[in-house]
Formats: C-alpha cells, sequence, structure tokens
C-alpha cells in the first residue's frame, strides 16, 4: 500500500521566489525636507531674469541714443529730472 500512495501522491513543484522588496529601495535615500537643490535653482533663474531685464533696458537706451544721433540731431542727452 505504501506504493500506491507514492505513485498517486503528486510530486512538489518547485517554489518561485518573489524578489525581495529590500532590493527595489534606493541605497541613499534623500532626506524628504531636502530642498537645497530646488533654492538654488530658484536663486539661478531669479538672478537670469534681473540680468536680463538690466541688459534689456541699457539696450533699449542705447537704440533710443542711436536712433536720435541717426536723425541728424545734435541735442540727444537724456534730461535727467531734478
Amino acid at each position: 500500500m505504501s506504493d500506491l500512495k507514492s505513485e498517486n501522491s503528486k510530486p512538489e513543484s518547485p517554489k518561485l521566489e518573489s524578489p525581495k522588496l529590500e532590493s527595489l529601495k534606493p541605497e541613499r535615500p534623500e532626506p524628504a525636507g531636502s530642498r537645497t537643490p530646488a533654492m538654488a535653482g530658484l536663486a539661478i533663474a531669479v538672478v537670469l531674469l534681473v540680468v536680463g531685464l538690466w541688459l534689456a533696458r541699457e539696450l533699449r537706451a542705447a537704440s533710443k541714443m542711436q536712433d536720435c544721433l541717426m536723425s541728424g540731431r545734435t541735442n540727444c542727452n537724456v534730461i535727467q529730472p531734478q
């Protein structure tokens, strides 16, 4: 009878090992409150904006001066309010 049990019993299927969840985690997680890179990017963007506005203003003033001189005028000085 023991032969019948061993013949009729199902062979054990190999167990499939699931991947470990620990291997999916990053090795060195950044702290959740680290905003240094974002603040640095914002500071660079603000500096570029200010420099761009200053440059546009200076170029506009130089363009007005050139237009005045090219039109043949001799009194192109900018009058400063006092």
